[in-house]
């Protein structure tokens, strides 16, 4: 069985370890929660003071122009596309994943009801174990629209191929499945939905920064994410929507607000779309968020995503071994896919007192989080996270199992 001093070794050898001196993590702490929350890049605080002493603090409205804040959604938006397969003009960074997933939702419909073959399609599929707000939004965008919309709901990837068919307008999938980490075939999915004259709408969220992603390649037709996560721009960070330049003409979203106007400062009267990505732009933007955001991007700037996913299977390759091994005699179940072409960068073990078990692990400063049902989840962030984090995070799960060392009777946060 693998040892620590295995671990130590790797990481001697490991190529991305000196990339970890650039986040701030906490002594003490074995953070396997970036799934959820990325660590803070150490430069995004001498930005974010940056931003608000000198930007915001003396050059005040002048900084739209003279800090370039107007361009800001597209500069980043080109700056992330590399990490997602798409071409510079595809991008941008913005709002909530939420209202972009609303947003290429509706000028997805849209495109569908404007083609004389596809007019009458209103079906939007999606999986059940979908994140939920994902089917929350389908689900009041089809009773917003009041035409017949509804939503399809299926169990199992096995069920997409009869689900979608001459009544699919959309199938809109997370390519990495936010409770086991279950990562989908994106090319034969969007083939499939191309084959039978669907568009392919995809969230990103678990799969930005985390595993290397070919929209171009794999044929989507749009997708939207988040950046607070394997991204790292901080709690709460604008998301980001792709738009591929052969639907950028015909898009059109019904949340048109001034940033999205050709003219923004002509203040007409009447909206007239912008040309370009700048359509899936909405209001006035965050820029501090933003402008941390940047921080995150620059540190995958020095490195590649093929190395990121590398490291990332080696991690939860050995984070599987050394549980399986030396936590065998307690109920655990992997949720997590053993299969490296169908497994993201994190790994879900249930348990039947899981959120107990979590909650002792948190209080002995191993970090990851719960999601029912009974799924322990754990996010391996190949910038920061090291092989002996991986040992010596099992090494207190064995023992919190072994001593029984957690209280079912634990009161829930309102955050799991």
């Amino acid at each position: 069985m693998t040892t620590r001093n295995d671990c130590l070794t790797r990481d001697a050898q490991d190529p991305l370890a000196p990339l970890r001196d650039q986040f701030d993590l906490p002594t003490g702490v074995i953070y396997l929660d970036g799934n959820s929350l990325g660590a803070r890049p150490k430069a995004s605080l001498a930005r974010a003071q940056h931003v608000i002493a000198h930007e915001w603090g003396k050059d005040l409205i002048r900084s739209w122009n003279a800090a370039g804040w107007f361009d800001m959604p597209k500069r980043l938006g080109n700056r992330l596309a590399p990490l997602i397969g798409a071409a510079d003009g595809e991008v941008v960074v913005t709002d909530s994943t939420s209202l972009n997933l609303f947003k290429a939702l509706a000028a997805a419909i849209h495109l569908q009801a404007g083609h004389p073959e596809r007019a009458a399609r209103r079906v939007i599929v999606t999986e059940r174990s979908n994140f939920p707000t994902d089917i929350y939004m389908a689900q009041g965008l089809s009773s917003w629209l009041d035409r017949g919309y509804s939503v399809r709901l299926v169990d199992s990837v096995d069920e997409i191929a009869t689900a979608v068919d001459a009544d699919t307008a959309v199938l809109m999938l997370t390519h990495v499945n936010y409770r086991t980490g279950h990562q989908h075939d994106m090319a034969a999915l969007s083939a499939l939905a191309r084959q039978r004259g669907a568009l392919a709408l995809w969230d990103l969220a678990h799969s930005a920064g985390a595993v290397p992603v070919d929209l171009h390649g794999a044929g989507a037709d749009f997708a939207v994410g988040c950046t607070y996560k394997y991204l790292n721009g901080g709690p709460g960070a604008p998301a980001f929507i792709w738009v591929p330049k052969r639907h950028q003409a015909g898009f059109t979203q019904p949340l048109s607000g001034w940033w999205g106007h050709a003219a923004p400062f002509a203040m007409a009267p009447d909206f007239a779309p912008t040309e370009g990505i700048g359509r899936a732009l909405c209001g006035t933007q965050p820029i501090a968020s933003l402008a941390m955001v940047e921080c995150g991007l620059e540190i995958f700037e020095q490195t590649t995503m093929a190395a990121v996913r590398a490291k990332s299977l080696a991690l939860t390759d050995l984070f599987i071994e050394l549980v399986e091994a030396r936590c065998g005699g307690h109920p655990l179940g992997l949720a997590t896919p053993r299969e490296h072409a169908r497994r993201g960068s994190q790994v879900s073990f249930t348990h039947p007192h899981g959120y107990a078990v979590m909650a002792a692990l948190i209080a002995r400063g191993v970090i990851g989080d719960y999601r029912e049902p009974g799924i322990m989840r754990f996010g391996f962030t190949p910038l920061y996270t090291s092989h002996a984090d991986v040992w010596d995070a099992v090494e207190i799960l064995k023992q919190i199992l072994d001593d029984q060392a957690y209280d079912t009777a634990a009161e829930r946060g309102a955050v799991t």
